[in-house]
């Protein structure tokens, strides 16, 4: 038994004829994408002279074997060149479906590419940081002074509250923050105590450890840490919730029936973030001082009493209020960069997400700037 060899397919090929002012093409083979089809170019020129110009082109598909998209290719070349000649590109030698698919192809144009951008140089680049720089800074400042008004006409009864709003956000930033403030609080107040111990001990003064931890919770971590927990907590809060509402156009929808997104939004936010910020410095002092008690009395058998003794002669009522003030600051700038950010977001899914993160950045960079200023004061003041 001898095995048959397949016999190769018959290459694509094109063979031109002319006929007075016409050039007829005839199709032969097998068109597939893998073989290079003819030139349309050099069938042309083969037929055609100054001084008998070609009127038409028409196709002969008698000897025409499979084919794909080869072929269509090949007839779109030929009309593009035929267009450019000015000739005419006759399609009723092609087998039925071609002239569909032509069709098909004139009604799709062609896809442009897009250009690729230019890198600016490096001064362009900072001109455009500027220029976006200003516009964030303008509209930071005009969204601050429409909150400020907001506020004068809280105070001048002008403007009314969402009391409901408000107590939501309150009882979010009470009992809802408290085991993260408390976790928080406590281990930092055992790391500054323990620093101290460390420290102390190789003076012989670790009596004086309730001092620096008083002090280190009171004026300054208590407050700076329950304002980077709430800026990370509630202020990526206030600005996914907002920036969801202006997705679904329902901040759209205040404006256009005349209510305003800040009296109606964001003022609840910003006062109950605003009067329990203070609350939570306080509670946050009161663990942190906790926690340094018990390292003092794990590490240097300092009694509770003993511990409070040497706090309450070095740390003064002024230490604790600068410390309550700063959670006052702090609340307003959460609460303010939070709900900013989620009206400023844009109008896609990962817009919402872009809005939280600003919002984050944004408010602890805030926070630590403002810790620096009224520390600054308060070494000015003398307090």
């Amino acid at each position: 038994m001898h095995a048959t060899a397949a016999l190769p397919e018959a290459a694509a090929r094109a063979n031109s004829t002319r006929n007075g002012d016409t050039l007829l093409i005839a199709l032969e083979g097998n068109w597939r994408l893998g073989q290079t089809p003819p030139a349309i170019d050099a069938l042309l020129a083969s037929q055609s002279s100054p001084a008998e110009p070609l009127r038409d082109v028409a196709f002969d598909s008698s000897k025409l074997g499979a084919w794909d998209s080869s072929l269509l290719l090949f007839l779109v070349r030929c009309e593009a060149v035929c267009a450019a000649q000015h000739v005419t590109l006759r399609d009723d030698g092609l087998p039925t479906q071609l002239p569909r698919l032509l069709a098909l192809a004139r009604a799709v144009p062609e896809r442009a590419q897009p250009h690729l951008a230019v890198t600016p140089n490096p001064v362009t680049r900072l001109g455009i940081a500027a220029v976006h720089g200003w516009d964030a800074t303008r509209a930071s400042i005009t969204f601050l002074g429409d909150v400020m008004l907001a506020l004068f006409g809280v105070v001048t009864r002008r403007v009314p509250v969402r009391w409901r709003d408000f107590w939501v956000v309150v009882q979010r930033n009470s009992s809802g923050a408290l085991p993260i403030v408390t976790l928080i609080a406590l281990l930092v107040g055992i790391i500054i105590a323990f620093l101290g111990v460390v420290v102390l001990q190789r003076f012989g003064a670790g009596y004086f450890v309730s001092y620096l931890a008083g002090f280190g919770m009171l004026r300054e971590m208590g407050a700076l840490m329950t304002g980077i927990i709430m800026a990370g907590r509630t202020g990526a809060a206030f600005a996914a919730e907002l920036g969801s509402m202006k997705i679904t156009e329902e901040i759209d929808a205040f404006t256009t029936f005349g209510i305003s997104p800040i009296e109606y939004l964001v003022l609840p936010r910003v006062l109950g973030l605003f009067f329990m910020m203070p609350l939570l410095t306080i509670y946050a002092d009161a663990i942190g001082i906790l926690g340094g008690m018990l390292v003092s009395a794990l590490m240097l058998d300092l009694s509770f009493k003993q511990f409070f003794t040497g706090l309450l002669a070095a740390v003064t009522i002024g230490d604790a209020l600068l410390g309550v003030c700063k959670g006052v600051v702090f609340g307003f700038i959460i609460g303010v960069s939070g709900c900013m950010k989620g009206l400023q977001a844009g109008s896609n899914a990962s817009a919402v997400g872009q809005a939280a993160t600003s919002a984050v950045v944004l408010g602890i960079t805030l926070i630590i700037s403002a810790n620096a200023v009224i520390d600054w004061l308060a070494a000015l003041l003398n307090i």
